[in-house]
């Protein structure tokens, strides 16, 4: 690897802010909070280089064998943290680490903005560590996007989301964060940035960067005339993020989105359509930037006591599929009925032997299946058919109460 450590070294622009919250549903006063109290006031040092401090305890854990005992011999690796004082520049050190372990040594820094450590890299998004340095050095917008995929991983995004500070500083400083106030310290920050406007953010846009490709969810582009409808949901959504929007509708109000289940079927979709629709959105049922920063930034829905409070017969009124099911219910019920009195005179005069008395078997004397059976199953079928109609008119008498029908 280059020890010089040097690339591109872009700073971040100021679109990169709200783009990287918008890859967890929060807007940029939750992302400046965290820089403010977290990050390191600039991701390289005045070299150029990721800024970096090497740990000589880590590298210790890292090693073993005859590499460690060089290293603790050059006075690169001990046992506890705290046994040496750190220099001003921890690259001399961590290059002659690497002159004994090349990936032990860069695991055993923390690098860039927010002083990621590098054993952390699969969290952080990474497949090995030196792809994480390289792309430290490309751009600072990755360093950013690397701690937002670690609150993922370390799941503190949705107590970042809420501003659960305590719980955010706890996982990120460990349990000593209180002596440095660091969960009120993100809370003032937090404050202070609610005061300031937000930068403009068009969903979609994204500076340049060296980084490997982002999992942000992007907006698909819009398909020229006659071409085929292109999928509701692009592939970079994936499961955690679509069951976080689905908490989210859930908590604004949109209780048609169903179960919280990570796909976008039928009635979570109708939900995002809602949401999009009554929030000024563009039309659609995909998720996108624009309806996560909406989502976050949402009051609760708000229903009318006429929807709300409306007795069962005017919504069969008012929403057709619910009274097909309320009359699909009472169909299957009294089908069921029938089927029932069937079977039971059929099963007990038809199959009786007047002579002895006895009850013949299912099959009559010619072999064939006697006719109660198939009115069992009959009402088998038909008392399913009760149970599916009467789940469907509670799902629909919900939707309309909540809104889901305008």
């Amino acid at each position: 690897m280059d020890t010089t450590f040097k690339g591109a070294a872009k700073r971040l622009t100021d679109i990169d802010i709200p783009r990287t919250g918008a890859m967890i549903g929060v807007g940029e006063d939750e992302i400046h909070a965290f820089m403010d109290v977290e990050a390191a006031g600039s991701g390289f040092d005045r070299a150029g280089r990721p800024k970096l401090l090497f740990e000589p305890h880590v590298f210790y854990r890292n090693l073993s064998g005859a590499k460690r005992s060089a290293a603790v011999k050059a006075g690169l690796a001990y046992a506890k943290w705290g046994a040496k004082p750190y220099p001003k520049d921890s690259y001399p050190r961590l290059i002659a680490a690497m002159a004994i372990d090349e990936t032990a040594a860069l695991k055993s820094a923390s690098w860039g903005l927010t002083q990621i450590l590098g054993e952390n890299h699969n969290a952080a998004g990474f497949p090995t560590v030196q792809a994480m340095v390289q792309a430290f050095m490309a751009n600072e917008a990755a360093h950013l996007e690397a701690t937002v995929k670690l609150l993922v991983a370390w799941k503190v995004d949705d107590d970042l989301m809420a501003h659960r500070w305590a719980v955010v500083a706890r996982t990120w400083n460990g349990p000593g964060y209180k002596k440095n106030r660091y969960d009120s310290r993100l809370a003032a920050a937090f404050a202070k940035w609610k005061k300031i406007s937000d930068i403009p953010y068009k969903p979609g846009a994204a500076a340049p960067k060296a980084a490997p490709p982002s999992t942000a969810p992007v907006t698909p582009a819009q398909p020229m005339p006659g071409a085929p409808e292109a999928p509701a949901v692009s592939p970079a959504i994936d499961k955690e993020t679509i069951e976080r929007v689905q908490q989210q509708l859930k908590s604004l109000g949109y209780t048609e989105v169903g179960d919280i289940d990570g796909k976008i079927g039928k009635m979570t979709a109708t939900a995002i359509r809602a949401f999009r629709a009554e929030n000024g959105l563009p039309a659609g049922d995909g998720i996108d930037d624009a309806l996560l920063l909406a989502l976050q930034k949402a009051k609760p829905r708000v229903i009318a006591p006429a929807r709300s409070e409306a007795p069962p017969e005017t919504v069969r009124e008012k929403v057709p599929e619910v009274r097909t099911n309320w009359l699909t219910k009472v169909g299957a019920f009294f089908t069921g009925i029938a089927a029932l009195i069937g079977s039971f005179v059929d099963g007990i005069l038809g199959n009786l032997d007047e002579a002895s008395g006895v009850m013949q078997p299912v099959k009559d004397a010619a072999g064939d299946v006697p006719g109660w059976v198939w009115m069992l199953a009959i009402a088998v079928v038909a008392v399913g058919l009760f149970l599916i109609a009467r789940h469907g008119e509670a799902k629909g008498v919900e939707a309309f109460k909540t809104g889901a029908r305008r």
